[in-house]
């Protein structure tokens, strides 16, 4: 009896050294995932910059800007359209860029097909990237939360900061009030620039009185934007928009003359009273409303980002504050791009 209890203890003891010895590399294994897994869930901050033909070193400026300014984990969704991606992916793939994330969206203009009412002032407010911005579930469609920019803007700040911006329940998107920084207050009215939903809207039309929405409503701009993905699906904001832009087109709601031109307003017809705010430092704006207004340099170098909304755009001439946008510009490898300056 004794040599058999013997017997078993030592096939014990056996059984356990060999358990332990087998279960060592799953255990270091799991210790090694444990390790990298910060790394590997670093979350990714999508931003979105449109590239439309003409103004591809605005998007290359404001890509440096971003990627300059931050330690954060960016995917840059670049969006253009079929004729305007090859040159924009060479420019990036030829310059100190190419070490950036980025992927190469293409932009069907067919989708606004019907929806945009033509007006000969300000054609460039008709360019079909400028309603990306309408379409962001559709062209970005793996992330909960995302940036989009126009592209005439200069990132001074970590867009970390920006992508933080607190969203309250219920809301799709955050931006930027027109009335939220009494520094640009004095730039507005020196140019004229409408800053309430009177300078966007046709209040003699019917259908905008019949919206509720007093013309002295503050506004925002649609340049800078963070948006929850699933709000914004959930709340069907494309259709809302489609369906205003598409009463434009039969009457005529608003229009380039206005403000903000076609893109704006239908945004501040469908977000009206159901938007969060963003720091008003990571939107200085209105640099490129007039060729003779000028910010402080002081609170300028304060500011988060800059954005030459505006006819006058800081790759051309004549305009303003120039210096703090070419700091970032990168040559067009092709030479295809060029800057307009007074001796060129």
């Amino acid at each position: 009896v004794n040599q058999i209890l013997l017997l078993l203890l030592v096939l014990t003891v056996c059984a356990i050294l060999y358990n332990k010895v087998h279960q060592m590399p799953s255990a270091l294994k799991n210790e090694t995932v444990d390790l990298e897994s910060p790394e590997e869930t670093e979350e990714e901050i999508p931003v979105v910059v449109c590239a439309a033909a003409g103004r591809m070193g605005a998007t290359v400026a404001a890509i440096s800007s971003i990627y300059s300014n931050t330690e954060a984990n960016v995917l840059f969704y670049i969006v253009g359209l079929k004729t305007t991606i090859p040159h924009i992916r060479k420019w990036i793939e030829n310059s100190k860029l190419k070490e950036i994330k980025f992927k190469v969206v293409e932009f069907n203009p067919m989708v606004l097909k019907g929806k945009i009412r033509q007006d000969a002032s300000r054609p460039e407010l008709l360019q079909p990237l400028n309603f990306v911005r309408f379409y962001l579930p559709l062209l970005i469609q793996k992330h909960e939360k995302v940036i989009y920019l126009d592209d005439d803007i200069i990132v001074q700040g970590d867009i970390q900061e920006l992508y933080d911006t607190k969203l309250a329940p219920g809301h799709a998107a955050a931006f930027s009030d027109d009335c939220d920084l009494p520094s640009t207050h004095e730039i507005v009215r020196s140019v004229g620039m409408q800053n309430t939903y009177m300078g966007f809207l046709d209040y003699r039309k019917q259908a905008i009185r019949d919206l509720g929405i007093s013309p002295s409503t503050c506004s925002f701009n649609p340049g800078v934007i963070v948006a929850n993905m699933t709000e914004w699906k959930h709340q069907r904001i494309t259709k809302q928009l489609e369906k205003w832009m598409q009463r434009n087109v039969e009457e005529n709601l608003y229009s380039s003359t206005l403000g903000g031109g076609v893109a704006t307003s239908p945004m501040l017809i469908v977000f009206h009273g159901k938007y969060s705010a963003i720091n008003p430092m990571w939107h200085i704006r209105h640099l490129g409303w007039s060729p003779d207004t000028r910010y402080s340099e002081h609170f300028l170098q304060e500011a988060k980002l800059l954005h030459w909304n505006g006819r006058y755009k800081p790759w051309d001439y004549p305009s303003v504050h120039t210096d703090l946008w070419e700091n970032w510009f990168i040559p067009d490898p092709s030479g295809k791009f060029k800057l307009t300056r007074p001796d060129s």
